[in-house]
């Protein structure tokens, strides 16, 4: 993740130009008359300019790390101004899918809902209603939207009934591949501590042999961190299904394919993913993985990286980008940078994940949302090239000035992105603060050039990134027999994981790996496949038609 996801990092006018003077004189009639010629809209001006009287929606993000609000900054200020439109954030306090389970048993959701796209709960809200259709919402009340909308991003994300009920942020089609793929970066990244690194030798950590070896020498060179245990590695939190790190992440760095000869593969039972499973099995009975990492939150592994006290961490780099800029402020050479890390046997680069169609989280309007015409009005200015301006960049003169032709923030605004993240999102609210329908190859023609810290583990992901859009969205979710299965095999998983890797014995660990293909079967692990099989021979299809 992404982003998540990871994160990813992660991301036409964004003038008022006389739009209130218009309101107000002759030259575009007033605030009233334009509300009445709303029944009119076509698809050739943005209905949101129509109507900017004040609203506030309620939107609820399913990422409990989320911690700004709207309102408090100048971006989003300037965005309500604009529009009329405000929002509330509702955000979860603890765990996200307690929170969101709860929202759908009482069939009742708030006016927005963001959450990531490959979650289960998006096909329970649209087999059980509870979402309206886009397209649908467009051709009555905001035919523009249809205009802007990506043609390739809709229909990825059409239903079998004909409709599109969600849109993504961060998305990237084929046709991006083409345009952008040179620029493309993955936030997947095995990251080291850059001081650490150096003063270790710049160890090869590629194989078994060389990490261990690396954990074991920077544990005994640095076992504490101001006073604290040092946490030789790192990953991401494990959760009632797994850990990202030890699934999407892993298995991209050891580059084992998705499919061989058009037929998806088990890529958890292949011989090289095995072998690293083991070598963390024996990286923790050596003590080189310290018990923290079984049960931290996000909350607690950005305290500690804050701190600079893990080595190593297979994790997505821009989680932690808020604590890079800390300890790079403080120190350049204790940041962590991006080096090669776990490989197969034939040390074949890595295949990180780019940016894929589906991308990383998804936008749905609730069937209970409030005012449905202002709604995808809002929906469609955040989708479009100007609210994605405005929200990259803010307000024009206040956070940025044209230089040299070009969009760039103010010298004391792009410091403050470039030093302190979190104040610079409470005070400025910019470069995608709220990122929930950011377009992030729109985002290109804006975005100023990379800098340090994030520059190095960006560059160095270049050239191993590649799409993965024909496996997203085959995984059956839902209350099918298909989607009951592939659940219980994630809770499956999700136990077995941690026991794995805390076995004391590669004989135990065989057994419980054993156990887990077993108990899968049981649960219906054939009929997953054959539901992704044909979805992922689908997508295919999808894909060749956005090629043509």
């Amino acid at each position: 993740m992404n982003i998540r996801k990871w994160q990813k990092g992660l991301l036409a006018s964004v003038l008022l130009v006389g739009l209130l003077a218009a309101c107000t004189s002759g030259g575009g009639g007033t605030v009233t008359e334009l509300k009445d010629e709303k029944t009119k809209a076509t698809a050739d001006a943005p209905g949101w300019k129509a109507d900017m009287e004040p609203i506030t929606f309620d939107w609820y993000l399913n990422f409990s790390w989320f911690p700004n609000k709207w309102g408090t900054d100048m971006t989003s200020k300037y965005v309500t101004q604009k529009t009329g439109v405000s929002v509330n954030f509702i955000v979860p306090a603890g765990n996200e899918n307690e929170k969101l389970n709860t929202m759908l048993a009482s069939g009742k959701l708030p006016d927005f809902v963001t959450l990531g796209w490959g979650e289960d709960a998006v096909k329970k809200m649209i087999e059980g209603k509870m979402v309206l259709p886009l397209n649908k919402l467009a051709e009555k009340y905001d035919p523009y939207l249809i205009k802007i909308a990506d043609p390739a991003k809709m229909s990825w994300y059409r239903q079998t009934d004909g409709n599109v009920y969600g849109y993504p942020n961060a998305s990237s089609s084929p046709q991006d591949y083409q345009k952008y793929g040179q620029n493309f970066v993955s936030n997947q990244t095995f990251m080291v501590r850059k001081d650490m690194y150096e003063a270790i030798g710049k160890p090869d950590m590629r194989t078994p042999e060389g990490f261990l070896k690396a954990l074991q020498k920077v544990k005994e060179k640095f076992p504490e961190v101001n006073g604290q245990p040092l946490i030789p590695m790192g990953f991401h939190e494990f959760t009632d299904n797994g850990n990202y790190s030890f699934e999407d992440y892993l298995l991209n760095f050891l580059a084992i394919p998705h499919e061989k000869d058009g037929k998806l593969y088990d890529r958890r039972s292949d011989e090289e993913y095995i072998r690293w499973l083991k070598t963390f099995r024996q990286a923790n009975e050596q003590g080189l993985i310290a018990k923290d990492v079984f049960i931290d939150k996000r909350p607690q592994m950005e305290e500690k990286v804050a701190q600079g006290r893990y080595f190593a961490m297979l994790y997505q780099r821009s989680d932690f980008a808020t604590q890079q800029v800390m300890l790079y402020a403080k120190d350049p050479n204790s940041v962590y940078i991006a080096v090669n890390g776990p490989s197969n046997s034939k040390l074949d680069p890595p295949t990180l994940a780019g940016p894929g169609i589906s991308g990383w989280t998804v936008t749905l309007i609730s069937k209970d949302v409030k005012d449905k015409e202002r709604a995808i009005e809002f929906l469609t200015y955040l989708i479009s090239e100007e609210g994605n301006r405005d929200l990259y960049l803010g307000e024009q003169g206040k956070l940025w000035d044209m230089v040299n032709g070009k969009p760039a923030f103010k010298p004391e605004v792009q410091e403050l992105l470039n030093k302190d993240r979190s104040a610079f999102d409470k005070k400025y609210g910019a470069s995608f603060t709220f990122w929930m329908l950011m377009d992030t190859n729109m985002n290109l023609q804006w975005a100023p050039p990379s800098v340090e810290p994030y520059k190095q583990p960006e560059d160095w992901t270049k050239g191993k990134t590649k799409g993965f859009s024909q496996y997203d969205n085959i995984k059956p979710t839902g209350t099918s027999a298909e989607g009951i299965a592939s659940g219980q095999i994630d809770k499956i998983w999700g136990k077995t994981l941690p026991k794995l890797l805390l076995a004391s014995s590669d004989e135990e660990f065989d057994q419980l790996f054993a156990r887990f293909l077993e108990d899968r079967r049981k649960a219906g692990y054939d009929k997953v496949m054959a539901y992704q099989q044909k979805a992922y021979e689908e997508n295919l299809k999808k894909i060749e038609q956005f090629t043509k």
